[in-house]
């Protein structure tokens, strides 16, 4: 058994270098076309340490970045290869692909980088960080209540922007000696600004209900297992396919049915019970959506339902009603200390009468006020515009202290050790695409 496995990991091994160094030829070329970036031109980077499957995190963060970057030129710093090459095809940001420190130090020599943005907690974030005269900002790729949103390593970073209240009080629960006025700056969820940019909608609206149904997948273990698919999803679909005064966007996580092959069985069943309710019915238009793009199903929805993932952090943030569906497993684990507490749940056994549970959600007023008071908790003024006035608000709060304290060293002698040359040290040239794999 243990030499079966030896051979799997050292197969996916093998495949992931060859795959590494196809990138790094592909990426050479992409290079070669788009020619080097302009000298003096950035003054904000976005550190990306990881590999091309977590570039989600990064993502998120597209249209609150080129929108900041009208005003801050901004520029992302890729250190692996399969994400460089993804990024440089994908990414409205100009990328630079920053492979060994020494060419990461000959950017920072050409470009007078004042503000350094992370979006995870890559251990290797700590090589970035060796660089001083500039700040380093955590802004995370989310929010939610999860235990990664409480690590002391918010202390690493010069400041850290997050959501609001909720996020202060839960670090506030596990930073000892942390200067939350000054480091910890608010701004709520800029990508909410943005949920509908460009948007098509798969529909054209109507006098119809617009919910959005996106269940995750069924986890990996009991503890996890908040997947609704198999245990409310059916029988929920089922009864609002069958009013004719309902659209639902169905919107399933990727990973359904991975381990449990009826998950997934339910899953196939409810994707054909929507194809079925638009041939009967070519006007209700209902969706099943796939598609790479997260936005505009949760602002374009009128209710969702939605399973404990970070898809209740984002559809808060759009401040519109919702239903989280109560893991059928009593073993799943459940943090109430936050919005978990308060929100409306559905649990399986009500799933076959959720239009009547959706029709209170949409007009209970104590149901609204409830929302609204942990909308603004988590998130502040979700008013279109506002997160992120207060997004760029914190940015030029940013600048105005490098600009402080600049003036204030203006005298130092300039004693960075940026060591331009060809022998530093060579840094994750597709490592983590390598690491994911095995």
């Amino acid at each position: 058994m243990g030499i079966r496995k030896d051979l799997r990991r050292g197969t996916k091994l093998v495949k992931g270098i060859l795959w590494s160094r196809k990138a790094q030829k592909s990426l050479g070329t992409a290079l070669a076309e788009r020619g080097p970036l302009p000298k003096g031109e950035f003054k904000i980077g976005v550190y990306f340490a990881d590999g091309k499957v977590n570039l989600y995190q990064l993502r998120q963060w597209y249209a609150p970045l080129a929108e900041l970057a009208e005003r801050y030129p901004t520029v992302i710093l890729s250190r692996a290869s399969g994400a460089a090459l993804k990024l440089l095809d994908e990414s409205p940001l100009p990328v630079a692909y920053v492979r060994t420190v020494a060419d990461l130090e000959r950017l920072l020599h050409e470009q007078e980088l004042h503000v350094i943005l992370y979006v995870n907690q890559n251990a290797k974030n700590f090589q970035m960080m060796r660089y001083g005269r500039r700040w380093h900002v955590f802004i995370n790729h989310g929010e939610s209540d999860k235990m990664y949103m409480t690590t002391n390593q918010f202390k690493a970073y010069d400041y850290a922007l997050i959501a609001g209240d909720a996020a202060r009080a839960r670090l506030g629960r596990v930073l000892w000696d942390y200067d939350f006025d000054k480091r910890a700056i608010p701004i709520g969820r800029p990508q909410a600004d943005h949920y509908l940019d460009d948007a098509v909608l798969p529909y054209e609206p109507d006098e119809r209900t617009v919910v959005l149904y996106a269940p995750t997948w069924e986890g990996d273990r009991a503890a996890a297992a908040y997947g609704s698919i198999a245990s409310h999803g059916e029988a929920l679909v089922g009864a609002l396919l069958a009013t004719g005064r309902h659209r639902v966007v169905y919107r399933p996580h990727p990973r359904s049915g991975v381990v449990d092959d009826a998950y997934g069985a339910a899953n196939r069943r409810i994707i054909a019970a929507i194809a079925a309710a638009n041939a009967a019915d070519p006007r209700a238009q209902h969706v099943f959506d796939d598609g790479p793009e997260l936005g505009w199903q949760l602002a374009a929805a009128d209710l969702a339902i939605v399973d404990i993932s970070a898809m209740v952090y984002d559809r808060l943030a759009a401040g519109k009603p919702l239903l989280i569906t109560r893991p059928a497993n009593p073993i799943a684990q459940i943090d109430e200390s936050g919005y978990l507490q308060a929100c409306e749940w559905l649990t399986a056994a009500e799933a076959p009468a959720v239009v009547e549970r959706l029709e209170e959600v949409a007009s209970d007023p104590e149901v609204q006020a409830r929302l609204e008071l942990w909308v603004e908790r988590y998130f502040g003024d979700t008013t279109p515009g506002v997160t992120t006035a207060r997004f760029h608000s914190a940015i030029d709060h940013l600048f105005a202290e490098w600009e402080r304290f600049a003036a204030l060293h203006a005298d130092d002698p300039d004693d960075e050790d940026l060591d331009l040359g060809e022998g530093s040290e060579a840094f994750g040239d597709g490592e983590d695409d390598v690491d994911a794999l095995v």
